[in-house]
């Protein structure tokens, strides 16, 4: 069972996901509750494969594979294996906070302010 955060602005997303009997329905019921917070636009959590183990709003199944690699290459950049950094992608349509949690990687659209 994996327990992560990503940190955006005033927003903290608590993902928690893993494998196990009933994990999906606590994947799904974490999504959810993560989409109800209005800032939030999209959110999406993928495996160290790049497989999209459940995603909402503006982020869909295709990005689960290039969320999961930006995390796994921005690991590479610090020597620390304890440090693990938060990718943040932004545009006009948003911020996209990325961050990896044991073998999960989270992903959350933030719209801009």
């Amino acid at each position: 069972l994996a327990r992560g955060h990503v940190v955006s602005g005033h927003v903290t997303v608590w993902i928690t996901c893993g494998s196990g009997r009933g994990m999906e329905a606590v994947l799904e019921q974490q999504l959810r509750e993560t989409m109800k917070n209005p800032a939030i636009i999209g959110v999406l959590c993928a495996d160290e494969q790049g497989l999209n183990l459940g995603c909402r709003g503006s982020l869909v199944d295709e990005h689960a594979g290039v969320v999961s690699v930006l995390a796994q290459q921005a690991a590479k950049l610090t020597t620390d294996p304890t440090d693990v950094p938060v990718i943040c992608l932004e545009s006009d349509n948003g911020n996209i906070m990325i961050r990896k949690h044991g073998s999960i990687t989270i992903a959350v659209h933030k719209m801009s302010v």
